[in-house]
This record gives C-alpha cells, sequence and structure tokens, in this order.
C-alpha cells in the first residue's frame, strides 16, 4: 500500500513538472496565464454565478489541457524527424494546433457570452 502511494505521488510529482514546463518553454502557455489572470479577476469582481463559473474554469482547464497535448506531438514530431521539415509532420503539427485554436474560439465564445451583458451594463 505505502508503495502504491508513494507512486502516485511520484505520478502527481511528475505531472507538476508537466505544468511547470509548459508555463516555462511554451510562449502561448504564458499568454494564458496572463488571460486566465484577466478571466478569473472579472469573473470574482463582475459577481459571476456558480454555472457561469463552471464553465468559466472548464474551458480554462480545455485549453490549457489542449495546449499540453499540443506542445507534445510538436516536440515528439520535432523529434521524429530530427527537426527538419517533413509535409506528414507539418500536417500533425498543424492539426494539432488547430485543436488549441478550436477550445481557444470556444472560451473566447463562452467568455463573450458570461461577459459581455454583464459589461455592457456597467
Amino acid at each position: 500500500m505505502i508503495k502504491y502511494i508513494k507512486g502516485r505521488i511520484k505520478s502527481l510529482a511528475h505531472a507538476f513538472d508537466g505544468i511547470c514546463t509548459l508555463i516555462k518553454e511554451e510562449h502561448n502557455a504564458r499568454i494564458y496565464v496572463a488571460l486566465t489572470i484577466i478571466v478569473l479577476l472579472m469573473s470574482y469582481l463582475l459577481r459571476i454565478s456558480k454555472y457561469e463559473w463552471i464553465i468559466v474554469c472548464s474551458v480554462i482547464g480545455f485549453v490549457f489541457a489542449f495546449e499540453a497535448v499540443n506542445a507534445s506531438i510538436e516536440r515528439l514530431a520535432d523529434f521524429a524527424s530530427n527537426h527538419e521539415i517533413h509535409p506528414t509532420i507539418k500536417k500533425v503539427k498543424d492539426l494539432a494546433a488547430a485543436a488549441v485554436l478550436f477550445v481557444a474560439i470556444v472560451a473566447l465564445i463562452a467568455g463573450l457570452i458570461i461577459f459581455l451583458p454583464k459589461l455592457l451594463c456597467l
């Protein structure tokens, strides 16, 4: 049982290492951190509802999760291709980036739906 718990703690530590790597090494992730701070501050100041908080937190999580997957795919693709440009690798990287873009667009739309009416009433 102790070995199992130590394994889970070690696994969690690796996940936190991944978060640190994402923020330190991925430019877009740093932009998302800044935007997240702004959105969370606005959410608090505009006193959004419990359900709006759920949506805001969910889309923030999705954006970071997809960015982490995208960064992973890009690194693996670069490694596999020895950093040479290959048409198939380019398509894989473009598709991974498109996934992040889709999630970011949905996050923007959700943000506009939640915040725009509140901001217009100020």
